[in-house]
């Protein structure tokens, strides 16, 4: 730890134990001077769904709510904010700052606790009321808000720990806001409305006080840091209320500009080496910019060419079937919703709005359709510039080697039925040293063919809890690569930490009408007493449609060698001479040198599972290439990707 993050740790402390002593805290709010204007309306729509919508926060009103692997699960009509949906606990009422949010036995899991507590269903509820202009909606709103005021108080309990989760709520209350009119809502009319707005207002200020003193740096400085930008931005453009808002509007803007780049490649990956945090993080970096663009606060054009860069990449990871490889840690986080349909993709909503952002007929393509939620944040006018966009494959993918980012696209025929596309991992292990959102997957890939998924990364599954569980899925035996003597590449310290990182480089990158081929290699096991490197090739025979894998593990003496690779739980896959895997009426055929095992949901192992979504696991098949080395071995695993 550097001596700059060890003041800045000892200042953070300081200025806990001080609030919680009763100083420099926001108990009392300053005056606001309501003269002060708001951005122009930034979210809106004439959607033709409002029955949909109204639906929906009907169901919300009377306490459902879809939460992880739960399902819809009824919290209440007055929600228990505290509480844990999944376990019943309770968290107690203390000051947050000090409160072990990891201590299962105290808070139960804190995802499910946070979960309903970033408020994204209060904006459907708002919605709901735009579009019907039923007042009933008002009412539940304001059920539900004073309701989380009365159980939620200043810097007590869980809901005042993390600076992230007040940043999502506050974008989430700052959308809300405006679709029930801003400060001219029939809300705030009566007295007992002006109450409430006050006291929303109070609530809004002490958020934002708290996010601008509790900002994550150093070794938690990742997407949190972004998050909490965007959520003090926000609430400094909603509620320019306060002399404060202007030096919070400064700031936030300023480590937004900062974090666009330092967290995001130039050639567009996110660093935390996690797709799911490429979602989030992107919503976070266009949501802020459309606020800015409305209140005349406007990002630099470099930001606005970092997001694209980011889209780029999504539009080259993404098949022809519209699937994106469940890559590094995901935790099915949103930062806002807007729209209400269950298979809702939120990579291709991003493409569609990054298509009429930058006018790009290949984001039109990958996306499919415009989506409401993209309808929403840009406005009716949205459709007829979509449609004005034509719709093209060409120059598709975008980019097919990501060096900075670290990641290369094998393929052939893409964008078609025929298309094969694998994508291999050569990227560092996550962001700066804990690289907490990164898996210990160096050199795996992902094999998708004629657009359905055959190899995979099974996911994520748990974060805070179920040990067993978390160290599988983000550990080398999860992920389509090779482990030596039964070790991860790296090496864990915790659930959101490794000590010892592995390091992946890219050797050749060749691609061309016939071939193409990757070489690299990572040195995780150098910390081996006899040290062992694995170099991997993979190449693509185009004209055969044949994947060809050639592992070389280079050391002296005796190891234990498994090479892993995980099938789609739509596969069904038969072992014989030859493995065959079936996805609809495609097939591939894998074939290595010796023998495969085959596991298939082992939870002793654990083996052959995937996680599609968080908090969910399901059995799939996984065959493993085991065998003993003496001294440099070479390994070759054939794939033949049959055209259907």
């Amino acid at each position: 730890m550097s001596v700059p993050e060890v003041l800045y740790r000892v200042q953070t402390i300081a200025q806990a134990k001080a609030q919680y002593l009763g100083f420099l805290n926001a108990t009392s709010m300053p005056e606001p001077d309501l003269s002060q204007h708001g951005p122009e309306e930034f979210v809106g729509s004439n959607s033709e769904g409002v029955d949909r919508y109204r639906t929906t926060a009907d169901r919300i009103l009377s306490g459902w709510l879809k939460l992880f692997e739960l399902g819809e699960v009824n919290i209440g009509p007055i929600p228990q904010w505290n509480r844990d949906p999944k376990s019943g606990i309770e968290a107690p009422l203390v000051f947050g700052k000090s409160l072990n949010y990891r201590d299962e036995s105290l808070v139960g899991d804190i995802k499910y606790v946070w979960e309903p507590n970033r408020h994204l269903h209060l904006v459907t509820i708002a919605q709901a009321y735009y579009l019907s202009k039923d007042q009933k909606y008002i009412e539940g709103l304001r059920r539900l808000l004073e309701s989380w005021f009365d159980q939620c108080p200043y810097l007590l309990g869980p809901n005042w720990t993390s600076s992230l989760e007040l940043g999502i709520r506050l974008i989430n209350w700052s959308l809300a806001w405006q679709l029930i009119g801003g400060l001219d809502s029939p809300a705030f009319e009566t007295k007992s409305g002006m109450e409430f707005r006050n006291r929303w207002l109070r609530s809004v200020y002490q958020h934002a006080h708290f996010i601008n003193g509790h900002f994550s740096r150093y070794s938690s400085g990742n997407n949190h840091l972004i998050g909490e930008a965007a959520g003090l931005f926000f609430a400094a453009v909603t509620w320019p209320y306060w002399q404060a808002t202007t030096r919070w509007c400064v700031r936030a803007k300023t480590i937004l500009e900062q974090e666009a780049f330092a967290q995001n490649t130039e050639d567009g990956v996110n660093r935390e080496q996690a797709i799911s945090y490429q979602q989030f993080v992107l919503d976070f970096l266009i949501l802020s910019a459309l606020l800015g663009k409305s209140a005349h606060e406007q990002f630099s054009d470099a930001y606005w060419k970092r997001i694209e860069a980011m889209l780029n990449f999504v539009a080259s990871i993404m098949d022809a079937g519209g699937h994106v490889p469940m890559i590094g840690d995901a935790d099915d986080g949103y930062v806002v919703r807007l729209e209400t349909i269950s298979d809702w993709c939120p990579y291709k909503s991003l493409l569609a709005t990054g298509a009429v952002l930058f006018e790009r007929p290949t984001f039109k393509w990958k996306a499919g359709t415009l989506d409401e939620k993209t309808r929403w944040l840009l406005g009716d006018a949205a459709t007829s510039r979509y449609q004005g966009i034509p719709s093209s494959s060409e120059g598709l993918p975008v980019q097919r080697a990501f060096e900075q980012g670290g990641y290369y696209i094998l393929g052939t025929d893409l964008e078609t039925p025929s298309e094969i596309r694998c994508c291999v991992d050569a990227g560092p292990l996550g962001y700066q040293q804990i690289a907490a959102h990164g898996h210990a997957d160096a050199l795996s890939l992902t094999l998708n063919v004629n657009g359905t998924e055959f190899l995979v990364d099974p996911g994520t599954y748990a974060y805070h809890t179920q040990k067993t569980w978390r160290d599988y899925f983000r550990g080398t035996s999860a992920h389509n690569t090779v482990r030596v003597d039964g070790m991860d590449q790296s090496v864990s310290g915790g659930n959101f930490m490794w000590l010892q990182h592995a390091s992946a480089r890219c050797d050749v990158w060749e691609c061309d009408d016939a071939y193409d081929r990757f070489v690299g290699l990572h040195d995780g096991y150098q910390r081996l007493t006899d040290p062992v490197t694995h170099r991997r090739e993979v190449s693509l025979d185009k004209s055969r449609r044949l994947v060809t894998v050639t592992d070389t593990l280079e050391c002296c003496d005796r190891h234990e060698v498994e090479i892993f690779w995980h099938f789609s739980q739509a596969c069904t896959v038969t072992v014989g001479a030859a493995a065959v895997a079936v996805n609809g009426s495609t097939s591939i055929v894998l074939r290595g040198e010796g023998s495969f095992i085959e596991r298939s949901g082992d939870e002793k192992g654990p083996a052959g599972w995937i996680s599609p979504s968080f908090g969910v696991r399901i059995p799939t098949t996984t065959l493993v290439d085991q065998r003993v080395i003496q001294g440099t071995t070479q390994i070759v695993t054939t794939i033949e990707c049959l055209k259907g």
